[in-house]
C-alpha cells in the first residue's frame, strides 16, 4: 500500500488522519486492515517521549550528587528536598494526567506534555550555572520537572485505547518498559554529558569538582572541569524533534475523546488541570518539608494522603463545563473495588521499581561507603570513609536497567498465562528477596569491611528489579482485561499515580532506618507488604470463587 493509500484509509476512519472517529480494534478485520498500523505507529512515538519524561523527572537524583561534589552551598538535607520535591510533584501530576486523554485527546496531550518538558530542562540548565542562586530557585525547577513523572499516566492511558484486550499486556509492557529506560538513560547520560562542553560558548563555563565523583566507567578525580548545566540542556536535543513527531505522527481517538474541542481548547484543559494539581502539591510540601523551606509539621504518612485527596478535590471542584462532566464520569472508577485492589498490586510492582531506583544510590553510598568500626566500648562508629567502597554511579543503573528490560517480557508472558498468576509468582519472589536484602544490609552495616557483602547486595537487588519489571507487565494486563475501554485508561493512570509516590517513600524509609542503624527493618517492612498483597491477589483473582479468574 502506498503512502497516499494509507493516508486515504486513515481518513476513512475519521475526519482526518489526526482525528479518528471509527475505532474498533476488537474487530479482527478492522485491526488487521487499519488499526494495527495506526496503533503501532502511536506506540513507537510514545515510547521515546515517555523515556524523556522519566529522564527529566528523575534527573535530580543525579544532579544533587554532583551539586554536592561541586561545592554548592547547600547541606545534604537541603539537597534532599530537591529529590523529594521532584518525586512528590511527579506523583501528584499523574492524578490529573490520568484524566487528560478523555478530556483533551491522545495526540494533543502527548504533544503538549512532551513539549512542556523543555521548560524544566532549560530552566535547570540555567539555574545550575549559578552556585549563588537561592535554594528556592532549584526547588522550583525540581517541582517543574514533576511534569515528566505525570507523563506516564497520560501515556499509558493513551496507548491502552489503541490495542485490543488480547494485546494489552504486550503493548503496555512495551510502552512502559522501554519508557522506563528513561531512568537508566538519565543515570548514564547525565554523568557523561557533564564531562564535555556540549554546547560550546552557548553552554556556559564549567565548574571544578571539589570532591571525587563517579560514573559508569569509574571515578572522576577532584579538580576535573564539569558542565553540570548539561544535565538539563542535554534533553533539548531529543525533546524538540520528539514534540514535532508527536504532533505530526500521533492520533486522537474520538471514540475515547469525543469532546476535545480544537487544539488550543485541548491545550487549555491540559494546562488548567496541571496548574490545579500544582496547588495541593505546593501546599503539602510546605507543610511537610523542614524549615526553612517549609513548616515540617506533617509526617510522610499524613502528607501523601493529604496530597492525593486535595488534588482530587481541587480537580472535582474547579472543573467546569464539559470538563466537569468528563471528570465526573471518570471518578466512577473509585466505586469499583478492582480499582483499589489493582492500586495495591501496582504499588508492589512499579512503586517498588521507582522507589528502589531512587533509594539504591543512597544505600550504596551510606552502607558501603563507610567502614563501620567499633570503638573501645564496642559501639559502632559510622564516620570512617571506606577506601574500598563501590561507586554508586557505577552500579546504581544496573537494577533499573534490568527492571525496564524485562517489563515487555512480563506483559507477553501474562498475555499467554494470565496476569494474576504471574503477579502471584513475582510477589512471592519479592517477599523472599526483600528479606534476604535486609539480612545482607544488616551484615554490611555492622562490618568494618562492608564491601565484601556488596556482590550479594547488588545481586539481590537485581532480583527485586527483575521481579518488579515482570510484575509491571502482569498488572497492566490484568487492568486491561478487568476494565472496559472507557475505564481502563483512567485506572491505569490512577494506579500509576499512587505507585509513583514510591519514588519518595522508599528513599525516606530506607534512609531513616539506615540512620537508626537498622537498615534491615525497611526491607522487612516491604516484605510484609508484599506478602499481604500476595494474599490480596489470590483472594480477588486466583481462588476458586475469585471475582475475576486470572485476568
Amino acid at each position: 500500500m502506498t503512502n497516499q493509500q494509507q493516508a486515504a484509509t486513515e481518513k476513512t476512519a475519521g475526519h482526518s488522519s489526526a482525528d479518528i472517529v471509527k475505532w474498533d480494534v476488537e474487530d479482527t478485520t478492522f485491526w488487521e486492515s487499519q488499526g494495527k498500523r495506526i496503533a503501532y505507529r502511536n506506540l513507537w512515538i510514545s515510547v521515546p517521549a515517555l523515556l524523556c519524561g522519566f529522564a527529566v523527572w528523575g534527573m535530580w537524583g543525579i544532579i544533587t550528587v554532583q551539586m554536592l561534589n561541586l561545592g554548592f552551598p547547600f547541606t545534604q538535607a537541603e539537597l534532599f528536598t530537591l529529590t523529594a520535591i521532584a518525586g512528590i510533584s511527579g506523583a501528584t501530576m499523574r492524578i490529573p494526567a490520568s484524566f487528560l486523554i478523555r478530556l483533551a485527546g491522545g495526540r494533543n496531550t502527548i504533544f503538549l506534555t512532551t513539549a512542556m518538558l523543555l521548560a524544566p530542562a532549560i530552566g535547570t540548565g540555567i539555574a545550575l550555572q549559578h552556585k549563588d542562586w537561592p535554594l528556592w530557585a532549584f526547588q522550583l525547577m525540581a517541582l517543574w520537572s514533576g511534569v515528566g513523572g505525570g507523563n506516564f499516566a497520560s501515556s499509558m492511558s493513551n496507548i491502552s485505547t489503541f490495542f485490543p484486550k488480547r494485546l494489552q499486556g504486550t503493548a503496555l509492557g512495551l510502552n512502559a518498559g522501554l519508557g522506563n529506560f528513561g531512568v537508566t538513560t538519565m543515570q548514564v547520560v547525565i554523568p557523561l554529558v557533564m564531562t564535555v562542553g556540549l554546547l560550546g560558548a552557548f553552554g556556559g563555563e564549567p565548574m571544578t569538582l571539589v570532591k571525587d565523583s563517579g560514573w559508569i566507567f569509574g571515578k572522576i578525580a577532584a579538580g576535573t572541569p564539569t558542565w553540570i548545566q548539561n544535565a538539563g540542556f542535554a534533553w533539548v536535543f531529543s525533546l524538540v524533534p520528539l514534540a514535532i513527531l508527536c504532533w505530526f505522527g500521533m492520533n486522537n481517538l474520538k471514540t475515547v475523546s469525543p469532546a476535545t474541542g480544537s487544539a488550543p481548547v485541548a491545550f487549555a484543559k491540559i494546562i488548567y488541570l496541571y496548574t490545579l494539581a500544582f496547588v495541593p502539591a505546593i501546599f503539602m510540601l510546605y507543610l511537610y518539608l523542614p524549615k526553612p523551606t517549609g513548616l515540617g509539621v506533617l509526617s510522610m504518612w499524613v502528607a501523601i494522603p493529604l496530597d492525593v485527596v486535595s488534588a482530587l478535590l481541587v480537580m472535582r471542584l474547579a472543573a467546569f463545563g464539559e470538563m466537569k462532566e468528563g471528570v465526573a464520569k471518570q471518578f466512577a472508577i473509585f466505586s469499583n473495588k478492582h480499582t483499589w485492589s489493582m492500586t495495591a498490586l501496582y504499588i508492589v510492582t512499579f512503586g517498588s521499581f521507582i522507589g528502589f531506583s531512587m533509594a539504591l544510590p543512597l544505600s550504596i553510598t551510606v552502607i558501603f561507603g563507610i567502614s563501620h568500626v567499633p570503638d573501645a566500648n564496642g559501639v559502632l562508629q559510622h564516620t570512617l570513609k571506606n577506601p574500598n567502597s563501590p561507586s554508586a554511579l557505577t552500579y546504581s543503573w544496573i537494577g533499573p536497567f534490568v527492571g525496564a528490560a524485562v517489563r515487555p517480557i512480563g506483559g507477553w508472558i501474562s498475555d499467554k498465562l494470565g496476569g494474576s498468576i504471574v503477579t502471584q509468582v513475582i510477589s512471592a519472589v519479592m517477599v523472599l528477596a526483600s528479606v534476604a536484602v535486609g539480612y545482607v544490609m544488616m551484615q554490611a552495616y555492622g562490618s568494618a569491611t562492608p564491601e565484601q557483602y556488596f556482590p550479594a547486595f547488588l545481586g539481590l537487588f537485581i532480583v527485586l528489579f527483575f521481579a518488579t519489571g515482570i510484575g509491571n507487565g502482569s498488572t497492566f494486563r490484568t487492568i486491561g482485561v478487568i476494565f472496559d475501554r472507557q475505564q481502563a485508561g483512567p485506572v491505569l493512570g490512577w494506579t500509576s499515580a499512587i505507585a509513583a509516590y514510591g519514588a519518595f517513600i522508599a528513599p525516606v524509609v530506607i534512609g531513616a532506618q539506615i540512620k537508626a542503624g537498622t537498615p534491615q527493618f525497611a526491607m522487612y517492612g516491604f516484605a510484609i507488604f508484599y506478602a499481604l498483597c500476595l494474599v490480596l491477589n489470590w483472594w480477588f483473582y486466583l481462588r476458586a470463587n475469585a471475582y475475576v479468574k486470572n485476568p
